[in-house]
């Protein structure tokens, strides 16, 4: 990490406040030993009972990438009855529609896959890149979460199991976006920049996503690679070897918006470079030495004859020129507290929270 991240700081021995983070409050989270599996056993056993008596005892959400499609390949393994879910936000790959129906036949889980309104979807699309904030893939991220729950709410399944992990997504610096879940910020840059009205377009409201989801419905997303020693290029080998999964050649590759956002738009437009977090990520965790890690930052992002076909099939895609894009690129950026969050509430909840601990003198979890 550097100071593409204005928050970032370094103590006296070099090193930075991520790494001090990730050693200091980060890994009391991670579990990757015998207490890892210790609390998996309950977890799990807990998913089983909520599902006796029903089809499914949990849900999978299921993009195609290593996490969640080796998350997928583990389930099968634990015994427990998945219902799959795949949201098509409409930039899958042809790699990643193959490795999808790869792992759902090899695990013989029911799939059902959510489409989006593409008119919708290219909408909210334009209207994130004429805001020009950071965080492009808001719209898709958002769907993916909102539709899950709303399905496991419609099904009546408490248990939504993700393939998000520390090992390889430990470091993240907050100054780059938001939160991803956040309506009021979605609705308010696509109330200024859209053109149509988002009538089928999955969403979730601050009240849903803290209280109504977790409190009342009982609701929990669970991260299970989190309570093993998962390594990603083990991962990759097993996926590979097993049911013939392809790897994508770098991080969310399954996606073509995703791809092309995080190798072009953010280093041209912002200087952000995600492979620093992830490759970070990799290094605390103990998956990589620092000097490797540099080695494959000083490799391109991006194949230049490979960049002119991404860009391509994206102005294609939204219908727009590359002078527009290349408009979109070159002006002023804004940030996403420029337009309304929840950030407000949040502080509150957090507050509240706060005072409930001191009066009970113990820890209240809170869901973020």
């Amino acid at each position: 990490m550097d100071e593409s991240d204005e928050a970032i700081t370094f103590d006296t021995e070099g090193v930075c406040n991520h790494c001090r983070h990730f050693d200091a409050v980060t890994r009391k989270e991670w579990f990757p030993n015998e207490e890892g599996a210790n609390l998996w056993n309950d977890i799990s056993r807990e998913i089983r009972k909520s599902g006796e008596g029903r089809e499914y005892d949990c849900i999978l959400g299921l993009s195609g990438g290593v996490d969640s499609s080796y998350l997928a390949m583990k389930v099968k393994d634990w015994g427990l009855r998945p219902l799959v879910v795949h949201v098509d936000a409409g930039w899958n790959s042809e790699l990643a529609v193959a490795n999808v129906e790869k792992i759902v036949k090899h695990c013989n889980f029911d799939l059902h896959t959510h489409v989006v309104d593409w008119e919708e979807m290219r909408d909210l699309h334009l209207a994130y890149l004429k805001a020009g904030v950071a965080n492009q893939d808001v719209p898709q991220d958002h769907v993916f979460f909102a539709s899950l729950y709303h399905f496991a709410v419609r099904n009546n399944i408490r248990y939504i199991l993700s393939g998000g992990n520390l090992a390889t997504e430990g470091i993240f610096p907050d100054t780059w976006h938001g939160s991803a879940m956040d309506e009021i910020n979605l609705k308010a840059i696509h109330s200024k920049y859209g053109e149509r009205p988002l009538k089928t377009y999955s969403t979730i409201s601050f009240f849903d996503y803290y209280f109504w989801y977790p409190l009342v419905k009982k609701m929990r997303t669970v991260r299970p690679l989190n309570y093993m020693p998962y390594d990603k290029q083990q991962a990759v080998s097993e996926l590979e070897q097993k049911i013939g999964w392809r790897a994508y050649g770098r991080k969310h590759g399954e996606s073509l918006f995703t791809k092309l956002f995080q190798n072009h738009y953010l280093p041209v437009k912002f200087g952000y470079d995600k492979r620093k977090p992830h490759l970070s990520s990799l290094i605390v965790s103990g998956q990589m030495s620092r000097e490797h890690a540099l080695a494959k930052l000083a490799e391109p992002l991006y194949d230049p004859q490979e960049l002119e076909i991404d860009i391509a099939y994206f102005c294609k895609k939204l219908r727009i020129t590359r002078q527009q894009f290349d408009g979109f690129l070159a002006a002023p950026s804004q940030h996403y507290t420029d337009f309304s969050t929840w950030n407000g509430r949040y502080r509150l909840l957090k507050k509240a929270q706060r005072l409930i601990e001191r009066s009970l003198g113990r820890q209240v979890k809170v869901y973020s």
